[in-house]
């Protein structure tokens, strides 16, 4: 069984309520459960929440709600892996025989359900315990510096003060929309981003991470532009 596991809690703070905030007339949260049953990929889609209006908004638009997750896995220091290894033991303790199991965060309005597929084949073919997408970085990360409270800077590479542009290494960044694994990484809490997993890359039009409202009005206005062409 391949399942999709969208982790969506009740507490967020810097966007309150973000994950079924409206994000272009539909709860944000819409997105990626749309682009889950469209990639036509899982037998089941679930949502991992501590908050029954999510719950109840994630059941309008299809997923699953077959548990609720505990006060413990819901705090602002919980990170992702031990959230998806609580559901898939969830899941298991009743009897479901999981293959792959999908995180796909409640807020990324951009995914795509072909992105989803292709990091899918990667995880296969490529026999790796995790698959997830990178973008590049728009400038090129050697030639970054560092500033302190007065406005001075420093280069965090020095070194590469005088090297072109072109003849730096490109370097890339998680996108943030969704990760494939199989159970025992998720379960054993194996490193995402290590040699255990293989990446797909998206363009950067389609990446927009969001965590401050700056991010938000960011991301709708990138939407809008996505729809108008």
């Amino acid at each position: 069984m391949r399942v999709a596991i969208i982790p969506a809690r009740g507490g967020s703070k810097r966007i309150p309520r973000k994950n079924i905030k409206l994000f272009a007339g539909l709860p944000i949260i819409a997105y990626s459960i749309k682009a889950a049953q469209e990639s036509n990929l899982f037998d089941r889609i679930i949502v991992t929440t501590d908050d029954e209006e999510i719950a109840n908004i994630a059941r309008e638009f299809g997923a699953q709600i077959p548990f609720m997750r505990p006060k413990e896995l819901s705090d602002d220091h919980t990170a992702t892996i031990p959230v998806i290894a609580h559901a898939i033991q969830t899941l298991q303790t009743n009897a479901d025989v999981i293959d792959a199991a999908c995180c796909i965060y409640a807020t990324a309005p951009f995914i795509r359900p072909q992105d989803i597929v292709n990091a899918y084949h990667s995880l296969i073919t490529k026999r790796k315990y995790y698959a997830f997408p990178v973008t590049t970085f728009p400038f090129p990360i050697q030639r970054a510096v560092m500033r302190d409270e007065e406005g001075n800077i420093k280069m965090f590479y020095p070194e590469h003060f005088s090297t072109r542009s072109q003849d730096l290494q490109e370097a890339y960044h998680d996108v943030g929309q969704f990760y494939w694994g199989t159970p025992d990484a998720w379960l054993s809490g194996k490193p995402i981003f290590s040699d255990a997993a293989t990446t797909i890359v998206l363009p950067r039009h389609l990446v927009q991470d969001i965590d401050t409202m700056e991010d938000w009005m960011r991301a709708e206005l990138m939407h809008k532009a996505l729809i108008s062409t």
